[in-house]
């Protein structure tokens, strides 16, 4: 574990003096929200972006993470699902988002006395597509975890060490990106997919993604490799089945190839 990497990002937040930390209760965040408040205290906020496309689990999860280590949180309301040009759902559709979410950061930080805002992009996130970072220049928000050269592995490993349990937690992008990039996002198609995924995951699945195509609508089921022959058992896929047909999938099929990382952006252009 880079210890060196670690104290530079303790060193990097305290030389902020003050930081509104943009927060989601995912790896990433909780870490950057825990250490800087460990660092700045009461000089320390964070906030988190309430819309369809965040799954009321992870909006409970994380102002739960925020009560059990004991950093202020608020939580905004943010109205992306507003911008055709977020819901016509281009392939730079985490632009939009994240502007959106940044023009509610910036008068609070002014408001609050706030001199940085950071936000929880790694230094494994460089060579991703990621519109959202294009967002974040415009508004002059911080990456100190990027800065400080820390990974996922890092991070992590960090987090482990810090006792949180974030350490192990799968990684959660919204629910607006299992939606193919051309097809119009609503909140009607992110409802259905959180209740599908909560379907999984009530059946103890860990990592996974539903893709919701609107031919249908049809539901592409994706588990981690290593949870593929469960979700291939002829019970629990019937059980899978029928379930999301009640919430309305007029088909459901499996992707044997499981979970990808960057699947949506598959085939993109750097």
């Amino acid at each position: 574990m880079r210890v060196d990497k670690f104290d530079q990002l303790r060193s990097l937040l305290r030389s902020y003096g003050s930081c509104l930390v943009a927060y989601s209760g995912g790896v990433d965040s909780v870490l950057l929200a825990k250490v800087a408040h460990e660092e700045l205290g009461p000089r320390m906020l964070a906030a988190i972006a309430d819309s369809p496309s965040l799954p009321r689990r992870e909006l409970a999860e994380a102002r739960e993470m925020a009560t059990r280590f004991g950093f202020p949180l608020e939580i905004l309301n943010t109205s992306e699902f507003a911008n055709p040009e977020y819901t016509a759902n281009p392939a730079n559709r985490c632009y939009f988002c994240k502007h959106e979410l940044f023009t509610h950061l910036a008068p609070l930080a002014r408001s609050r006395a706030m001199a940085v805002i950071a936000y929880g992009e790694n230094a494994s996130d460089i060579g991703d597509i990621r519109p959202g970072a294009l967002a974040a220049e415009a508004f002059a928000v911080r990456a100190p975890l990027k800065e400080a050269g820390l990974t996922k592995a890092d991070i992590r490993q960090f987090s482990a060490a810090l006792g949180l349990p974030t350490a192990d937690k799968p990684q959660m992008a919204c629910l607006s990106s299992r939606i193919p990039y051309g097809e119009i996002v609503t909140p009607e198609k992110t409802g259905m997919i959180e209740q599908a995924e909560d379907v999984l995951r009530a059946l103890g699945f860990y990592d996974v993604r539903v893709r919701h195509h609107q031919e249908g609508p049809r539901a592409s089921v994706e588990v981690g490799p290593d949870e593929l022959p469960r979700l291939r058992e002829e019970e629990t896929w019937q059980a899978v089945q029928a379930s999301l047909q009640g919430i309305g999938y007029a088909q459901v099929i499996r992707d044997e190839r499981g979970y990808r990382r960057g699947h949506l952006n598959a085939g993109q252009p750097h």
